[in-house]
């Protein structure tokens, strides 16, 4: 698109320096007009810059019609140049509000990817000490398991005992 932009501004450059030429023959051609009129006693003179003047005023027409194709082209290239500028700027702010939004997201996103890392970090520590409290119970009741055990244990001696002495009596 720089390049277009590029090729136009040379274009327009090259059509400024034909306008200004132009507008250097017709002053060269007025400062003629003027000796021709100073010099209004020689015909001979005045007839060859009467045809001159009328070759160059036809050309001069021919220019100013080329100047006029060239200012209308000129123009239409100013508004192709201001649509696509327009554009490119709508395109630009699209792209900005784009990221706004996408750096607003990552935000919201790492916001709650640190909430869940605090959420989980409570949680293991809330399940380190109920895995502490678990295994303080299981000890608790291993041991009162092993000491049921032994007191069945006894309580089966003592038992056996009891039968055997009633069975002695």
């Amino acid at each position: 698109m720089e390049a277009g932009f590029s090729a136009m501004r040379n274009e327009l450059q090259s059509w400024d320096a034909l306008w200004r030429r132009i507008q250097l023959e017709c002053q060269q051609l007025h400062a003629e007009l003027l000796k021709v009129k100073q010099h209004k006693d020689m015909q001979e003179i005045q007839i060859r810059h009467e045809s001159s003047c009328v070759q160059l005023t036809e050309q001069v027409e021919n220019k100013n019609a080329e100047l006029l194709l060239l200012a209308q082209s000129q123009e239409h290239q100013q508004e192709e140049l201001n649509k696509i500028r327009s554009h490119l700027y709508q395109e630009e702010q699209s792209h900005r509000s784009e990221q706004e939004r996408m750096k607003t997201e990552i935000s919201d996103l790492t916001e709650e990817l640190h909430q869940k890392e605090i959420t989980i970090a409570t949680i293991m520590e809330k399940a380190s000490l109920l895995e502490r409290q678990l295994k303080m119970e299981l000890e608790i009741k291993d041991k009162l398991l092993a000491k049921q055990q032994l007191l069945n244990f006894q309580y089966q001696v003592i038992k056996s005992e009891n039968i055997h002495l009633k069975e002695m009596v």
